[in-house]
């Protein structure tokens, strides 16, 4: 017998097949729009703060009224699986930043697939998804965290991130964004720990990194107390010790 290594013919090796979702999904992937937040990032230095994406959604915009549609066939359906990239056309589903806080009536939803999405943000609202397993946001490269409420979903041990584009992470060093004056169009409805109605008062606005999933993830609290604030569970080892404002000096964790 030889002791070379033997040389592999890639006309030999088995075709790699991609659904028609994922495959799109790869190239959306590829293509514009995604946010520039990992764009200036360099090993040499620390990197710049990020701001933090408070992008609106266009309503005028054709993906957004058939987002809204999807979410309504979907909860009255009870459908199990939720993935917009099915139903859309990349062109049009690039443009929604944001899905409805309609989707709080999907409870029968177990799989949340959003591969290659240009989303911002997830709302609030995904919180009340109770049957939610599985959540796929993989190569949502403009997606760097998720909101607390998500901890709401006791059935959600499965994920898949990129978790290179979140806040926090030691190998691109993308610090968080500071979080100072209150902005409306992040705050949710109620308390993110305690779920009451906040009303008129404004929450303190509070990063914390903690497991969703099989992942660990920046999550955008909203707490309505000292108390709410006090009883936020503890981050993993290796991750910021507790609850904090961002800016510089928590980007990184601890090696």
């Amino acid at each position: 017998m030889s002791d070379l290594p033997r040389i592999w013919n890639a006309a030999s090796l088995p075709r790699l097949t991609l659904d028609p979702v994922t495959r799109a999904g790869v190239g959306r992937v590829l293509r514009r729009d995604h946010c520039h937040c990992l764009a200036p990032r360099t090993r040499k230095g620390p990197p710049g703060i990020p701001r933090l994406h408070v992008d609106r959604q266009d309503i005028s915009v054709p993906g957004w009224p058939r987002t809204l549609d999807l979410v309504r066939r979907c909860a009255a359906e009870r459908a199990e699986i939720f993935e917009p990239a099915a139903s859309l056309p990349w062109e049009e589903w690039m443009g929604v930043v944001t899905l409805p806080a309609l989707i709080a009536d999907l409870t029968a939803v177990r799989q949340m697939r959003l591969y290659g999405s240009h989303l911002r943000r997830l709302p609030p609202e995904i919180g009340r998804m109770a049957a939610l397993e599985n959540l796929d946001i993989y190569t949502s490269y403009s997606l760097h965290w998720l909101p607390y409420e998500v901890l709401r979903c006791r059935r959600l041990d499965k994920s898949r991130m990129s978790t290179r584009a979140l806040y926090g992470n030691r190998k691109t060093r993308l610090p968080f964004p500071r979080l100072t004056n209150a902005v409306n169009v992040l705050t949710p409805p109620t308390c993110s720990i305690c779920d009451r109605a906040l009303g008129d008062a404004t929450p303190d606005r509070l990063w914390v990194t903690l497991p969703v999933g099989t992942d660990i993830v920046p999550l955008l609290v909203h707490s309505c107390s000292r108390s709410c604030t006090q009883s936020l569970p503890t981050p993993p080892e290796r991750y910021f010790e507790r609850p904090h404002k961002g800016g510089g000096g928590v980007g990184m964790p601890a090696e």
